[in-house]
């Protein structure tokens, strides 16, 4: 009995000396932490990059779209499809929205005021049959003072893409973040002086729906 203590406590002492198999161990432990940094490390510089990239072809594009012929359904179709083909290599998977608003002048674009109307219910939207003062004379009323489209000569136009894909790994999702990257990229460009401007004339005070 006392033999079978003593080699026990022999194997004891060993193995607290023994220092074979430490690394594999270590490894173990600090394996795990080093690839979901450099996952994170990964994913990040990819939506760095589809953002970068996503600037770039917005920029060309709302350039494109400010000559004359821009203004059509079809050449405004055929722009945002290479905005879209040209997004796809970086994120196959990715959803991609494309808005353009139209304003007089650069001053009104950068304001984006609403359309002024009577808040008789105090809920900061125009609605429930609120008066309001048609300004663009669209027909409806325009949170951020805007027209939808690309407008006309010398008009601002406002051109945002935005990007929405998985991301490239589950990291996000494994540390209670979003699966989702959403990259969006906008520019402001006057049309060319392709003809005399158009003038929506006076405002015209209608009713909200």
């Amino acid at each position: 009995m006392i033999a079978t203590v003593v080699h026990q406590m022999g194997v004891i002492r060993r193995l607290g000396t023994e220092r074979r198999g430490a690394t594999v161990v270590e490894f173990a432990i600090v394996a795990p932490v080093l690839a979901m940094l450099l996952m994170g490390a990964f994913d990040v510089a990819h939506t760095l990059y589809v953002d970068a990239a996503l600037q770039g072809i917005v920029q060309k594009t709302a350039r494109d779209s400010a000559l004359e012929g821009g203004t059509s359904a079809a050449t405004a179709a055929a722009l945002d499809k290479r905005v879209v083909d040209q997004v796809r290599p970086l994120a196959s998977n990715a959803d991609v929205t494309i808005t353009r608003r139209f304003y007089r002048n650069y001053a009104a674009a950068s304001a984006r005021k609403a359309e002024t109307f009577t808040d008789t219910n105090s809920n900061g939207t125009c609605d429930a049959g609120e008066p309001y003062e048609d300004t663009n004379l669209n027909g409806t009323w325009d949170a951020d003072g805007g027209d939808a489209g690309q407008g006309g000569a010398k008009d601002a136009t406002i051109y945002t893409a935005t990007v929405t894909y998985p991301r490239m790994f589950p990291l996000w999702r494994m540390v209670g973040g979003s699966g989702t990257a959403r990259v969006s990229a906008t520019t402001v460009l006057r049309n060319q002086p392709y003809g005399d401007q158009g003038s929506y004339g006076a405002f015209k005070v209608r009713n909200c729906s």
